[in-house]
């Protein structure tokens, strides 16, 4: 591992340099893979794996999903099974539906852990709350995360843009002595930046804060309020949309992963690098209490058990897309729809 120095604090993590695509593939090389679920995480991590040369096989039920997987070029029968066969197959199982399908297809799972096999998770929710979740995984298998910070889509997107995701790595259980050296291999394979150690309870309590604040939540509340403030005095949709959304995702945040706020700020017009180092810490005080509560939440497991309560409701599916269709047909969104479609590369 590699220690580096992240501003001021000097912490080990694992590149590419110190564990390399060859090393993975070798240390792997006898394993089958088997990704459980071709939702959000699956088809981008089975599919990074597949091209960087892993022996990956999908299990999925038949179904839309199942008809996107076969497009995918997963071919029924040789690398695309039905799900119990996928995990008699599989060494590695990589445990990635829902939290809440997670919890439903459990008692099936646990059955076909046998000695010298690995659950694989890309996320903590289930062996945290294993009270809530009833995920026990068995004495005798390894227990691993790879959590990429980010959606399966961009995991994918710049893996063929010849990029990755950075993702944290964690060993729950160790019963082969090596499930370190797994995690490590496996977050290479799925076409991984760089890697950092964290452990279960500290992925899922940092991944359910930051979905909930700055990576979705927070940031449209903040979209929202500004959008509305502008509308309300009189500017356009067009215009409220662009120097609310527009402007931020286009052209400043690309500027900010590029190099940082601190260059962003450096580098735009003296009167908006004035205006934004005046205003930056009356938003701060603002928004750190709600950061807190919203933290002390997720500390609580109060938005685990929300999470597990209303996500297995039956009718779960139905009002999530009433609460999604008022997001999307919001003015805002909508203005955000015609304003995307008039990209100079849409036309």
């Amino acid at each position: 591992m590699a220690k580096l120095n992240f501003g001021g604090v000097e912490e080990e993590v694992v590149t590419r340099e110190e564990y390399p695509l060859e090393k993975a593939r070798e240390f792997l090389k006898k394993q089958t893979i088997a990704v459980i679920g071709y939702g959000v995480q699956g088809p981008g991590q089975a599919m990074n794996m597949r091209d960087n040369g892993f022996n990956v096989i999908v299990g999925q039920r038949p179904g839309k999903t199942y008809d996107k997987a076969v497009a995918d070029g997963w071919v029924p029968g040789k690398t695309l099974f039905n799900i119990e066969d996928a995990l008699k197959k599989g060494t590695v199982i990589c445990f990635l539906l829902s939290d809440a399908a997670q919890i439903a297809l459990w008692p099936t799972v646990k059955q076909y852990l046998k000695k010298g096999k690995t659950l694989y998770f890309s996320h903590g929710f289930g062996i945290t709350y294993s009270k809530k979740t009833g995920i026990k995984p068995p004495k005798n298998v390894d227990v691993v995360l790879v959590a990429p910070k980010g959606s399966g889509t961009s995991l994918r997107r710049l893996f063929v843009e010849g990029k990755g995701l950075n993702s944290s790595f964690a060993v729950y259980q160790d019963a082969s002595g090596h499930a370190r050296e797994t995690a490590i291999a496996m977050g290479i394979g799925v076409g991984s930046g760089y890697l950092f150690e964290t452990d279960f309870y500290r992925e899922v309590t940092s991944d359910l804060t930051g979905e909930r604040g700055t990576l979705m939540g927070a940031i449209q509340g903040i979209f929202a309020a500004q959008y509305e403030v502008l509308r309300e005095n009189g500017h356009s949709p067009s215009e409220a949309f662009n120097e609310t959304v527009e402007e931020l995702t286009q052209s400043l945040m690309p500027l900010v992963a590029e190099n940082g706020m601190d260059w962003m700020y450096a580098n735009c017009s003296t009167t908006a690098q004035r205006g934004a180092l005046d205003w930056w810490k009356p938003f701060h005080d603002a928004t750190k209490p709600v950061f807190k509560k919203l933290y002390q939440s997720v500390k609580s497991q109060k938005e685990a058990a929300q999470s597990i309560s209303r996500n297995s409701e039956p009718d779960y599916r139905e009002k999530l897309e009433v609460e999604l269709a008022e997001l999307r047909e919001s003015e805002m969104w909508q203005a955000g729809k015609t304003v995307r479609s008039l990209r100079p590369e849409r036309n």
